[in-house]
């Protein structure tokens, strides 16, 4: 299987040869071209797999060029382990992540996990690690939106879509 080189390629200052870009435009209305990758089109189980498979070579890099990492919570009913790729971010030692579920009324099954069993698994890259996770709050979630939505600015268009704060989640390797 090939993989691809993947790189940002702003719009106007570099000419690739047709049919290589992908053209995306986030909410916050910023056209940017991309090299289209295998991990962009992954999404659920065979993003897990993939990621897995080959240590995030394929699928760290996802849409618009957003790192992903995998988070492996404990079911809050079943006790079984299911694991989600969630895009990131760093904010010194630790892991950011955004429990936005797109913008639904209520919280992504992996957030509800983490209010009964805060411990979980991350995988990023061929790094795989114990970490705990809590939920920002205050003048410490304000800064870290901010970074988050560096990264995916849609997560401000989804914050609209719904009456809950949505949770921005710490992970503290452990």
């Amino acid at each position: 299987m090939t993989l691809f080189r993947f790189d940002v390629v702003t719009s106007g200052k570099q000419e690739e040869p047709p049919g290589t870009l992908s053209t995306s435009e986030p909410s916050n209305g910023r056209k940017e071209r991309y090299r289209m990758s295998e991990g962009e089109n992954l999404f659920g189980q065979e993003h897990v797999e993939r990621y897995r498979e080959t240590d995030g070579a394929v699928g760290h890099i996802w849409k618009r060029g957003v790192k992903t990492l995998l988070l492996t919570t404990k079911g809050r009913k079943t006790g079984r382990e299911t694991t989600t790729p969630l895009i990131y971010e760093r904010s010194g030692s630790d892991y950011v992540i955004v429990a936005s579920k797109g913008g639904a009324p209520q919280h992504p099954g992996w957030y509800r996990n983490l209010a009964r069993d805060p411990e979980v698994e991350v995988q990023v890259k061929d790094m795989i690690f114990p970490a705990r996770a809590r939920t920002a709050e205050g003048d410490e979630r304000e800064r870290l939106w901010k970074l988050v939505t560096r990264q995916w600015p849609d997560y401000d268009a989804y914050q609209t879509r719904t009456e809950r704060e949505i949770p921005v989640v710490v992970l503290e390797r452990g």
